[in-house]
């Protein structure tokens, strides 16, 4: 594969940001864009923002898409267009190394799915930018080239840990957090301290930072290197999977990829916990009734080093369960990911009935997820990666599920009985005013999940666009009295997708061209956000 295809991938996702977030129409035939002798050839205009572009130049010249950032920025400030575009241009080698790779990939259908996103987000000027990776390190630690590596452990002072866990959750198998990192080490913890994994990249970085270079010194903490299974990294790079093993691991993970450095807060952390409560409360009841097949993937225990600073050292760990009958799931994302030369496999599964397998994605995913909301006002940062679609053998979708410790919303109007029913004082979750929640699942569940599906099949020429989002619309529609039922204004969300001319959405590139960190930057002022006009609305005029 030549390297011009992740070339092309770039141009196309940074005029895909351009276009939508300085409202420049975009129908088929040539473009202008009337800025730095910018043009285009648009060979399909998406409903949905999925366009393709080709003939990318300037002034009748080609451009490379770290120059193409340049041009488009000219009023954003100097430094952080010349971080971006020095993150485009190592994208760009990073996917040109990804789309040549012919190498072993993992076993199994989830591991295929998670090891599929070869050009990342689609609307997105730097998707795969790794900011701190070698060469080898790539190699190793990236799920698009079937990475695998042992974890590396550490062995601390017991009063330098904290922990907790969910008693009795099924993925621990009897054990404690403490005694499943033993287990998973394979080895015993000296008397007195207790063993926590870390990616390998993160401790090498963890050496060089003064509070854990401290305790190294004082020998409170130990570095023991790789030990144990050789895991295989998903789709987000920072959560490890074992074909063999009941859990996950999500680790802390340093590297800046896309716009956020991955490293856990405590928070998130306790989130997970929360969440699994809840379950176990029935706090979700409503939906679990009505959507027996749409579940949560549960993280039952988390274990960090904890020395009494400000903010979580680096070191630590997230255990997340590995779902049954895991290899009947699949990473939305993958699905609807680019192939080279090839249809998506979401085509390759769909091909025979898009509408079909549109419509049962809506019942069966989309409106699981807004009925959650309606009922307990828990709102689920539902992107592509976090989506799960479980499938039969013909590619049939038999359910879905969600999986994250950090995104969950809370609208505060439920927050009174969220905690009549965890008996506490606060909740972890992120609480915020009921309209903020709302325009954050208009932007990850319809934007980025939905349309993600019905783009990726117009794009592949399977189905019309048009026809698809007609049947997003019915199957919204069909699902609004039921909404309705599960709470307070419970259908409010999906009327307005149905009914509003326009939509709020996240803008990725202004997003990163004012240096915002989305995993530390305030709830209201974690992305920038404009309205756009509704793909549902405007198919249907």
């Amino acid at each position: 594969m030549t390297p011009s295809v992740a070339v092309e991938a770039h141009l196309n996702a940074i005029l895909r940001c351009y276009t939508r977030e300085r409202s420049v129409p975009v129908a088929a035939g040539p473009l202008d864009l009337g800025v730095g002798g910018v043009t285009a050839f648009v060979q399909h205009a998406s409903r949905t923002g999925l366009h393709q572009f080709t003939d990318v130049l300037v002034d009748g010249e080609a451009v490379a898409p770290e120059e193409l950032v340049r041009l488009l920025s000219v009023d954003a400030d100097p430094d952080e267009v010349d971080d971006l575009a020095a993150r485009t241009a190592e994208s760009v080698r990073n996917v040109a190394l990804f789309a040549a790779d012919e190498g072993k990939r993992g076993p199994g259908r989830f591991l295929e799915t998670e090891q599929a996103l070869l050009f990342g987000h689609l609307n997105h000027p730097a998707p795969k930018s790794r900011d701190g990776l070698s060469g080898a390190e790539l190699t190793a630690y990236s799920p698009e080239l079937g990475g695998r590596f042992a974890v590396h452990w550490f062995e601390a002072d017991a009063e330098l840990v904290s922990s907790d866990q969910v008693a009795g959750a099924p993925s621990l198998q009897g054990l404690d957090a403490l005694q499943l990192m033993a287990a998973l080490a394979g080895i015993t913890p000296a008397p007195g301290t207790v063993l926590i994994p870390a990616h390998p990249w993160q401790a090498a970085s963890l050496l060089d930072r003064p509070r854990v270079a401290r305790l190294v010194a004082e020998g409170r903490v130990k570095p023991l290197g790789p030990l144990g299974a050789q895991w295989y990294p998903t789709s987000s790079l920072r959560t490890v999977y074992h074909p063999d093993l009941p859990v996950m691991l999500k680790l802390s993970l340093g590297l800046r990829i896309t716009n956020s450095r991955r490293e856990s807060t405590p928070t998130e952390l306790r989130r997970g916990l929360e969440i699994n409560r809840l379950l176990d409360a029935a706090y979700n009841a409503g939906t679990a009734t009505s959507h027996p097949r749409f579940t949560i993937v549960r993280d039952p225990a988390w274990v960090a080093l904890d020395e009494g600073g400000p903010t979580l050292t680096g070191l630590d760990v997230a255990v997340r369960e590995v779902p049954s009958a895991v290899d009947e799931y699949a990473c939305l994302a993958g699905l609807v990911a680019p192939r080279p030369g090839r249809l998506s496999r979401l085509s390759d599964l769909a091909a025979a009935d898009p509408a079909a397998w549109v419509a049962s994605y809506v019942d069966s995913v989309l409106v699981p997820m807004l009925h959650l909301y309606a009922e307990t006002g828990i709102g689920l940062e539902a992107h592509q990666q976090n989506t799960l679609i479980r499938l039969d053998d013909a590619g049939r979708i038999t359910g879905g599920a969600y999986r994250d410790n950090q995104g969950y919303y809370l609208a505060s109007s439920y927050l009174h009985d969220l905690l009549a029913v965890t008996g506490l004082s606060d909740s972890t979750l992120a609480v915020v005013d009921d309209t903020i929640v709302d325009d954050r699942l208009t932007y990850y569940m319809l934007h980025n999940q939905a349309l993600s599906v019905v783009g990726c099949l117009g794009v592949d020429g399977v189905a019309d666009e048009d026809a698809l989002l007609a049947v997003v619309r019915h199957r919204l529609s069909v699902a609004l009295p039921l909404l309705k039922a599960a709470g307070p204004d419970g259908d409010r969300l999906a009327q307005r997708w149905l009914s509003a001319d326009q939509l709020p959405c996240k803008a990725n590139m202004m997003t990163r061209l004012r240096g915002i960190d989305e995993v530390v930057a305030p709830l209201d002022a974690q992305s920038v956000y404009l309205d756009i006009p509704n793909p549902l609305r405007l198919s249907a005029q």
